[in-house]
């Protein structure tokens, strides 16, 4: 069949932002698919997305799990290429990565490849949905992959209060199915009574892959034309089954699930306040978006906001509000609120709050001019939206495709047209004491729950909210601590771009003092009128000691805190600031639309070098970071070993023990004379790139002296006393071993990380061609065949100016036993490097230069791009072009000279430390420890800093003082 006799609509008018240089097209085909074609020339990547209107809540009530199986199981092998890694294979070879998920209404998969290699991803990719094997074998191995998944998520407090949310629904909605699966549910139950679950895979594709429910989505460099005659003729052959979109017009929320308070006892230390509406399914509404306007007021952070107040009173530190979706026919309402200490003992207090805040509303909506002011500012965000990654684009736009008006596809979820006052007041009218849940989550209720979710164990109480206390909220009054925002005075109204006069190619000084050196570009690639202005704030009190680190952190968090309401109205206009903490001092960026960005920069800035810290906030404050530490201990196994390794390797690191140790002495007096300590002895590196002259550059930076400097900074910081901290060099010819028990997951972990030597050219394309050769296989052998675990990662580690290889492992295996598989894996490496060929190894020389070579899609992505050359003091702003041009000069012998000095087991240098997480949670197996004749057990984490050499700092690519504009 011809192409055209294919398509059955065409849609040549998107509305698309008019710097969207993109090409567009929209076709429903015969069999009524959904495609969108996206032709960019100038793109480095190709992708395609195909989403399937099908998630969980259509899984059969007796397989929970099945729609996310059949996910995994389609990258498995198909009818045409039968190999299970064929797919995955091609698009490493090409440059590529894919992925896919499994929500409760949608199934998505996607991909990204080098721009030539399109058709050949698209063919194998369209067999997903024409002729999947779900072969025996590969069906019972990767059942293990989604129960270790689940294993994963188990004492994951957010997949934890998910569950839960639905467990406690109607019994019988589709919405309170447990969504993940696992080995019970996907083998075991379904064994014991007589299942077979690949047939059940087979039924569920059968049944609802159907193409009149799938939306596709492809970027490439193609024409639109070309495009079409690439992607039609391979998806023109799905069957149209004509399965009907799935929509639950029942509520899962019905009266006799409303008017309930859950109380939650979280894995965590933390204390939440979920407060839930139900409310019909708004989509349809998307012009006017009325749950949108209610969630722009609700959850506002100015002044005299519902936040603002619950912070004076000393009960909570963050609230989000707005619309939730659930699934088609049903959404939420929700206000989410982080509580302190005090706040959970004033839970009927903050729900007042929240009841006269409503009645407020209800007494002043609504009014048009809020609507106006979010129309303008979606209009602005639209207008100067930034390229998306082709991989983003693709995966959004194809879920979307059903829900939106194909010429509205990429407009729908930004713009809005219709003012629906009577919306807005059918809303706010359901968000009423009668009509909600209440769910409060603390450690502090692990006495009083008495029930246990099934799939999660959480441990929980749910009870009926009183009558009396439900009057109490029907009759609050006015509050006048309450209002309405006033109009905002960040929106940006000049969007012109400056004259290009000192357009370089790459960052160059336009001031080097002993106070500081300042790096300007001005961008003539992304025609945006936005700016990126980035400061460093080197001090040697930052990370001095732990008591040093604690203040830096703490003045970080009060300052955000604290510029809260003043800063909130700057981010709705898309103008944002962050202050962060290193171990070399604090960064400041602010970002977005240069119009008024002096403004915010000047406040931040004034406020910084006056500030007084508010002791009750401080307290608050003080108090969650200090959970948060502890809280450390909950994390997954695989972090505690990235963490571990790091405070093994690094030459000065303040644990997360030491820093408790001393958290006595963190006041707010300690504080307050900390601050003017810290910012006393400074240098700063600053860099300002996108629409800005030269000149307004200079202004920019002389701002920043003049406040810091004429106020606070008395004693530049020399950059010649400005030490960067080392990574310890391992002995060749050993391994080294670290051990560390997890007491809440029942999973184990290994990171095992073989250092290959200092960072420069020749050695960063020595080991990232290495790593790319090896990430396929590693996957497959690893995760695909030997089922060790659902978190399976190679890859480069660097830090420090050092660089080695690290392969991270979570796994229910014990560590010695995954050691021994890594090595295996390993050993298997080498055999798979003497055979190569020689157009396979240019194939991935070609793959991992597509992927260096991929450049920024957005001007914040450059800037980062910049300013990590310069935080990190290597100044290589052209690094890509060097190291892919001299990566090309790589042979295979380099490669496997590469393999066999620095990684094969054993070489005269081969440098290895292991980090081994044991489970110690109850329910867990016990497992006999390594012993020294297999690597030397490091019993002490300092014994290696104490006692061993240390790379280098890495010598800058230029000399900054040669690089003046």
């Amino acid at each position: 069949m011809a192409t055209s006799d294919m398509i059955s609509k065409r849609h040549e008018n998107i509305v698309k932002s008019q710097e969207d240089g993109r090409q567009y097209l929209g076709l429903e085909l015969k069999n009524k698919m959904k495609i969108l074609l996206v032709s960019d020339s100038q793109t480095d990547k190709s992708s395609a997305a195909l989403d399937v209107y099908i998630g969980a809540m259509k899984d059969p009530k007796e397989l929970p799990g099945l729609a996310h199986f059949c996910e995994h199981m389609l990258f498995l092998g198909t009818e045409k290429y039968p190999e299970e890694n064929e797919y995955n294979k091609f698009l490493s070879e090409n440059g590529g990565s894919s992925n896919a998920y499994t929500s409760g209404e949608h199934t998505n998969y996607y991909f990204d490849v080098s721009p030539s290699a399109l058709s050949g991803a698209l063919d194998r990719f369209a067999q997903f949905f024409l002729c999947p094997l779900f072969t025996i074998s590969a069906t019972d191995r990767e059942v293990n992959a989604v129960n270790s998944e689940n294993m994963k998520n188990l004492q994951s407090d957010m997949w934890r209060l998910h569950q839960l949310e639905k467990s406690t629904a109607k019994p019988d909605h589709d919405f309170a199915k447990f969504s993940t699966g696992s080995k019970e549910t996907l083998e075991t139950i379904p064994l014991s009574k007589g299942l077979k679950v690949r047939d059940e895979l087979l039924k569920f594709h059968q049944k609802y892959y159907s193409s009149n429910i799938m939306g596709l989505c492809v970027v490439g460099k193609e024409s639109l034309e070309e495009l079409t005659e690439m992607v039609v003729p391979l998806f023109g052959d799905v069957k149209n089954k004509s399965v009907d979109i799935p929509e639950w017009k029942d509520h899962p929320y019905g009266p006799e699930q409303l008017k309930k308070l859950i109380k939650i006892v979280p894995v965590k230390d933390i204390r939440n306040l979920y407060v839930n509406w139900p409310i019909p399914d708004l989509r349809n509404h998307y012009r006017s978006n009325p749950g949108h306007y209610l969630g722009h007021l609700i959850g506002h952070e100015g002044p005299g906001s519902l936040l603002s107040e619950l912070k004076e009173k000393g009960w909570v530190n963050e609230l989000v509000g707005g619309q939730k979706i659930g699934a088609r026919g049903f959404m939420f309402f929700t206000i989410t609120v982080d509580l302190s200490e005090s706040g959970i003992d004033h839970i009927d207090d903050i729900m007042t709050a929240i009841f006269e805040y409503l009645h407020m509303l209800k007494k002043r909506l609504p009014e048009e001019w809020i609507f106006q002011e979010c129309k303008n500012l979606n209009n602005i965000t639209f207008r100067f939206k930034d390229k998306e990654k082709p991989r983003s684009l693709t995966s959004s736009c194809a879920g979307v495709l059903h829900d939106f008006p194909m010429d509205e596809i990429l407009s729908g979820p930004y713009l809005l047209h219709e003012y629906e006052p009577n919306m807005i007041t059918d809303i706010l009218n359901r968000l009423t004491p009668d009509n909600l849940r209440v769910g409060i989550v603390g450690k502090t209720f692990e006495n009083e729950c008495d029930q246990t979710e099934r799939w999660y164990g959480t441990n929980y109480r749910l009870e009926d909210i009183g009558e009396e206390t439900l009057q109490r909220w029907r009759n609050v009054g006015d509050n006048p601590k309450f209002n309405i925002p006033e109009k905002n005075e960040f929106i940006p109204s000049r969007f012109d771009l400056v004259e290009l006069d000192n357009n370089k190619d790459v960052p160059k000084v336009i001031k080097d003092t002993t106070f500081s050196r300042v790096w300007f570009k001005q961008d003539g690639k992304f025609k945006m009128p936005k700016l990126c202005i980035s400061i460093d704030m080197a001090s040697p009190y930052c990370y001095a000691d732990p008591l040093s680190a604690n203040l830096s952190y703490m003045f970080v968090t009060v300052f955000k805190d604290a510029l809260t309401e003043y800063a909130y109205d700057a981010e709705l206009a898309g103008l944002y600031y962050d202050l962060t903490k290193s171990m070399y001092g604090i960064k400041l960026s602010v970002k977005g639309y240069s119009d008024k960005q002096h403004v915010l920069l000047e406040k931040i800035l004034k406020k910084m070098v006056s500030f007084e810290v508010n002791v009750d906030r401080f307290n608050i404050l003080k108090e969650l970071y200090i959970r948060s530490l502890r809280n450390f201990e909950a994390e997954q196994p695989h972090q505690h070993a990235i963490y571990y390794l790091s405070a093994l390797t690094t030459e000065v690191f303040w644990e997360k023990s030491e820093l408790l140790a001393v958290a006595d002495q963190v006041t707010s007096e300690a504080l307050q004379a900390f601050i003017p300590k810290l910012l006393s002895k400074l240098y700063f590196e600053i860099l300002i790139y996108g629409n800005s002259t030269l000149k307004r550059a200079q202004e920019l930076s002389e701002l920043v002296e003049k406040e810091l400097r004429g106020n606070v900074t008395k004693t530049s910081y020399l950059p010649e006393e400005q030490r960067r901290y080392r990574e310890v060099c391992l002995p060749q010819q050993k391994s080294y071993v670290y051990i560390h028990n997890n007491e809440v997951h029942k999973d184990n972990a290994v990171e095992i990380y073989l250092q290959t030597g200092e960072q420069d050219t020749r050695s960063n394309m020595l080991l990232e061609l290495f790593c790319q050769i090896i990430s396929e296989p590693c996957f497959d052998i690893l995760r695909t065949q030997e089922q060790l675990g659902y978190l399976v990662f190679s890859g480069i580690r660097r830090s420090s100016g050092a660089q080695g290889l690290r392969i991270i492992i979570q796994s229910d295996k014990t560590p010695q036993h995954i050691e021994e598989r890594i090595e295996s894996f390993i050993e298997k490496m080498g055999q798979l490097l003497s055979t190569i060929d020689d157009v396979s190894f240019e194939r991935h020389v070609q793959a991992l230069a597509t992927k260096r070579l991929e450049s920024p899609k957005k001007l914040s992505a450059q800037n980062s791009k910049y300013w990590e050359e310069i935080t990190s003091k290597h100044y290589n702003f052209r690094r890509d072009e060097i190291e892919v041009d001299y990566l090309r000069t790589l042979t295979k012998s380099d490669i496997i000279d590469f393999f066999k000095n620095k990684i094969e087991n054993p070489s005269e240098q081969r440098r290895k430390l292991s980090v081994h997480v044991y489970s110690t949670a109850d329910g867990s197996e016990k497992f006999e420890l390594p012993t020294e004749s297999q690597a030397t057990i490091i019993k002490d984490i300092n014994s290696l800093r104490e006692t061993k050499k240390f790379f280098p700092n890495p010598k800058p690519f230029i000399d900054p003082s040669k690089s003046k504009l």
